[in-house]
């Protein structure tokens, strides 16, 4: 692969890690702890929101950001030649 190219893959990737790992820290840690008081008063399946995002939410959240991940990844590299 061209440098030019290895430097446009090397970007997109970190663009999405970003992106990805921002969308994690806000539902961790942002609505798991900073927002579970307003979240408590809501129920989901029994349990308090804020309870439910800090226990079992931000796990669930963290899979899907991995089978997103493998999903933008497998597009990117099949963009530019490297995939298997």
């Amino acid at each position: 692969m061209p440098n030019r190219d290895l430097k446009k893959y090397w970007k997109t990737n970190l663009k999405y890690l970003g992106i990805l790992l921002s969308i994690w820290f806000l539902v961790s840690y942002v609505l798991g702890i900073i927002l579970v008081e307003e979240l408590n008063t809501i129920r989901f399946g029994g349990f308090k929101l804020g309870f439910w995002f800090a226990q079992q939410g931000s796990i669930y959240f963290f899979v899907l950001i991995i089978l997103v991940y493998i999903k933008l990844m497998n597009k990117l590299d099949k963009k530019y030649g490297v995939n298997e």
